[in-house]
């Protein structure tokens, strides 16, 4: 498929695809943290076949591996406030405050790595926090514990999301190869061992209830982490830094226009633009933060 050596388009389909992810969560009839346990065991079993089959071996360094045990846990600690997150405050939300992660990737770069803030990374924050406002209300106290939850899981999210992608660029760092697959393949299956644990010591079973929830999770390994981190790492090197942004825009997007089309998601003007203005913030903290 010719059409396909696009990097551009590579790229949106990417963020199309992974928009999708908050929809298996929501669709499986499994804990959360068992959802999360599927997603990157199923795909990074399929990264580790793409890599046994393309013969490409892992070749890290023991500074390397150390460096992914830790973005493994942060992984994992990613999916698992998100899954809680979309459960208590839905597919929507949840994937926009998971993208707040670009407002503490720019926090790493002013106290980790002494980058001065940007005028526009200084606007972009509090756009982020009244577009969040305006979603779910300014008043804290009278949203129901659950909700609050959600919101406060889904902020947590973004955290471990930032760290996440701190760590795995430090892993990626003087790599030869253009695509991070090994990492992502080696980070996929380190977090499912760390989620399968936590599942049971939470004593949520890994058993897969029907066959319809069989084909959620493997929707969810195959298409939206191993298809979609593959299009987008394959992609983002070579577009402008505007299309990146516009990509990672799509996702919150997307995963907005699901939850309302199937979970018929209520939402008021108000709120519409209270997303819109977050997403306004989401992209240009993006464009500011592409250095790191």
């Amino acid at each position: 498929m010719s059409y396909l050596s696009n990097p551009r388009l590579r790229l949106f389909i990417g963020a199309a695809l992974i928009s999708f992810s908050p929809v298996w969560v929501k669709l499986v009839n499994v804990s959360p943290t068992t959802s999360g346990f599927y997603r990157v065991f199923i795909g990074g079993i399929a990264l580790a076949l793409f890599l046994l089959v393309t013969r490409q071996r892992l070749q890290l360094s023991k500074k390397v591996w150390l460096i992914l045990a830790f973005s493994s846990v942060f992984f994992a600690l990613d999916l698992w406030f998100w899954h809680r997150s979309i459960n208590y405050i839905g597919p929507g939300l949840s994937t926009l405050l998971a993208n707040f992660q670009v407002f503490f990737m720019m926090l790493a770069g002013v106290f980790l790595l002494r980058q001065s803030p940007r005028p526009m990374q200084i606007v972009a924050v509090p756009l982020a926090l009244l577009g969040l406002g305006m979603i779910v209300g300014f008043d804290w106290q009278h949203l129901s514990a659950d909700y609050r939850l959600g919101v406060v899981f889904g902020l947590l999210t973004a955290v471990a999301y930032a760290a996440y992608m701190l760590t795995m660029r430090a892993a990626r760092t003087g790599s030869i190869h253009a695509l991070p697959t090994r990492e992502v393949a080696v980070v996929s299956l380190v977090s499912a061992a760390i989620l399968g644990v936590s599942a049971m010591a939470e004593g949520a079973s890994l058993v897969i209830p029907t066959l319809m929830d069989g084909a959620w999770l493997l929707a969810y390994g195959l298409f939206s982490h191993c298809l979609g981190l593959l299009f987008i790492a394959s992609g983002l090197p070579n577009v402008s830094t505007t299309d990146a942004g516009l990509a990672l825009l799509l996702q919150p997007t997307l995963s907005f226009v699901w939850d309302v089309v199937f979970f018929a998601r209520p939402i008021t003007a108000l709120e519409l633009t209270g997303a819109a203005i977050a997403l306004l913030a989401i992209y240009l903290g993006s464009r500011s933060s592409r250095s790191l």
